[in-house]
């Protein structure tokens, strides 16, 4: 694969002279997070985490999306954590967007650059600096683990999208195509971060309604994307979040590519009860 560009926050503040009018929303099916309103005054700082700062674009409500959360983590020079995670229950994937970033597992230290993933397995001790002269940013995706009897928990994993091949949906002659990080038929993973890949043109030809939950961070180009009742038209640095059954689709917009990278809750039996 040729070398990709992903989109990151910019930060900083628009000025006053600008209009407000914008394209976020927050719905009862789901929410769109437009990249221009990742401002500075919308960021949160972390214990345990040292010269960084988060964008919480996720997290569990009730009555809406409530599996996961997810973090855009923007680290300076010399940033990081030596105990990142403080829930023991918490599973994570880390997706690296620009800059560089160390990761130490189980006594080794693991140099990942933009295009890498991690999963990093419930109660499994990690670490991560940035130790470049420049920023490093890289979302960061945590669900609790339901671990299942006589499954095994899996290992952690840490490999790049370019070292993976793209699976073209059906019929579609590679036009939409997945980035699978995860083995489909590994019952182990109780989640999946993908990313989906359409060329200009594309489409996902049907409204996709199904229990899953979706957070979708739109790493590069621009689409128009239908959810539930909706035609919302997305670009490089949106973020949808959509709760299980919002109905959804997509016509690719080009002229370049439209990629996202894409949470989704699998391999589980239904909870009966809320406790």
């Amino acid at each position: 694969m040729s070398k990709t560009t992903y989109h990151a926050p910019i930060g900083q503040l628009p000025p006053q002279t600008q209009l407000l009018t914008g394209r976020a929303v927050f719905k009862e099916a789901y929410a769109v997070i437009p990249g221009n309103v990742m401002t500075d005054i919308v960021t949160s700082q972390l214990p345990s985490w040292s010269r960084a700062r988060f964008w919480i674009i996720a997290r569990p409500l009730t009555g809406f999306s409530n599996t996961f959360s997810q973090y855009i983590c923007e680290l300076e020079s010399k940033g990081g954590s030596e105990n990142p995670e403080p829930d023991q229950s918490a599973e994570a994937v880390l997706f690296i967007v620009n800059g560089n970033l160390e990761l130490t597992i189980q006594g080794r230290t693991h140099h990942m650059e933009p295009g890498g993933y991690a999963y990093l397995p419930a109660g499994e001790r990690w670490s991560v600096a940035n130790n470049s002269d420049s920023k490093t940013i890289f979302h960061w995706i945590r669900k609790a683990y339901e671990p299942v009897e006589g499954l095994d928990q899996p290992e952690y994993i840490i490999t790049n999208e370019k070292n993976i091949s793209l699976t073209a949906m059906p019929g579609t002659n590679g036009k939409w195509a997945t980035t699978r990080f995860v083995d489909v038929d590994d019952l182990r993973h109780d989640m999946h971060v993908n990313i989906i890949t359409m060329e200009p043109g594309a489409v996902i030809p049907f409204t996709e309604t199904h229990v899953m939950e979706h957070g979708l961070y739109v790493l590069m180009g621009k689409a128009v994307y239908r959810l539930n009742e909706d035609w919302v038209e997305v670009e490089a640095g949106d973020y949808m979040w959509l709760r299980a059954f919002c109905p959804q689709a997509c016509y690719a917009g080009g002229p370049g590519k439209f990629r996202y990278l894409l949470y989704k809750n699998v391999n589980r039996h239904m909870p009966l009860n809320s406790t």
